[in-house]
């Protein structure tokens, strides 16, 4: 889930569960199931503790990008214009219940907007809002990268088959070059551009391992062009903490993200390749079914759960058995709090992301997952 979406809050771990593990649906990966639902886990992490070293650990939003590229390029054996609507009819509906929520609040707080609202209909640029709910919806822009590289995808697929090995190399160059060449403007355009340029790799990643591409290189070549990217994205971020806050965040840093992340996320995908037939058989638990089905309400409302879970924390203080013998200063409280509260929203909101795929509204799914960008 850059500095911009960095959340200052502290909020469980869901526990496993207990019941067995459903069949996979057809056409499904538990592997890439498994990775999404450790990648939305790791965002919430980050914006309770704020670990500037959660990137390095497990670069989640190019995990994400590269999930959801894979995804993109299956589906666009169908029509283009079929796809991007089926696309954008399942993000904007949970965007819509949610945004109508922060939005009401906002302007309760005397918040009022100008024409940018617009951007709260179709989140094609940062949506306007107030600092006191900052927090909330600076989430948004990665649905609205995730939007633009799903309009640009029938374009950058054509491309990508031109001369796929070169392609995805000079996927990384608009980032270098907004770093060393050219400023980008601020404001909307600028945080458009910057995004779109740090994921571009993992994108088209998710392209290479959709086509066959990526399985085809030799281990050896993998391992040496993707220690390189991690090398150099990992020394830029050490380097130029200065000139990035005094921190190594990836997220406050577009280039090192780009080039760590490229890295990474290829070693995560080429490990698909050399992994077993059935191997993954584990990952098809219900926790991680739930966790795909409900991507985008957990990602929608991680952070409002994280903001409610302070002052419901603060009440917690007025009991004095809770006082005594439960831990209300540690984050970790506030973390398992959150993901209880997130637990919440799933159930009352989830429902959404079932209408936006058409599907019969379920408190939460069995055996058929919807996926994050699926």
């Amino acid at each position: 889930m850059g500095a911009h979406r960095r959340g200052a809050v502290r909020a469980g771990r869901p526990e496993p569960a207990a019941t067995p593990a459903p069949a996979a649906p057809a056409g499904r990966d538990g592997y890439f199931d498994l990775l999404r639902a450790v990648a939305l886990v790791r965002v919430v992490a980050y914006h309770t503790f704020g670990w500037a070293w959660a990137g390095m650990v497990f670069p989640s939003m190019g995990v994400m990008f590269g999930l959801a590229g894979t995804l993109m390029a299956g589906s666009l054996r169908r029509p283009a214009l079929t796809v991007i609507r089926s696309r954008v009819r399942r993000l904007l509906p949970p965007f819509w219940f949610w945004g109508f929520f922060v939005v009401t609040a906002m302007l309760v707080h005397g918040w009022m907007p100008g024409w940018q609202i617009v951007y709260w209909i179709v989140p094609l640029g940062d949506p306007p809002g107030s600092a006191w709910a900052g927090q909330a919806w600076e989430i948004v822009w990665y649905l609205r990268t995730y939007l633009w590289f799903v309009l640009l995808s029938p374009l950058l697929l054509r491309v990508f088959r031109l001369s796929p090995v070169v392609v995805l190399v000079l996927s990384l160059v608009p980032v270098v070059v907004l770093t060393y060449v050219w400023q980008p403007p601020g404001g909307r355009l600028g945080s458009a551009l910057t995004d779109l340029a740090t994921f571009l790799f993992c994108w088209l990643l998710g392209f290479a391992h959709h086509e066959g591409v990526l399985g085809r290189l030799r281990p050896f070549t993998v391992a040496v062009v993707s220690s390189a990217a991690l090398a150099y994205g990992g020394w830029y971020a050490l380097t130029h903490r200065s000139a990035y806050g005094g921190t190594y965040d990836l997220d406050d840093n577009p280039l090192a993200q780009a080039f760590w992340s490229a890295g990474f996320v290829t070693l995560l995908m080429y490990a698909k390749e050399c992994l077993p037939a059935g191997s993954t058989r584990a990952s098809r638990s219900r926790l991680v079914t739930v966790f795909n089905a409900r991507a985008v309400t957990i990602y929608l409302w991680h952070e409002v759960a994280l903001i409610l879970a302070v002052p419901l924390i603060d009440r917690f203080w007025e009991v004095p058995a809770f006082e005594a013998h439960l831990p209300l200063e540690s984050q970790w409280f506030l973390f398992g709090v959150g993901w209880v509260l997130i637990g919440g929203f799933v159930l009352a909101c989830g429902w959404a992301e079932d209408v936006a795929a058409r599907r019969k509204p379920t408190l939460l799914p069995g055996g058929r997952a919807a996926r994050m960008g699926a």
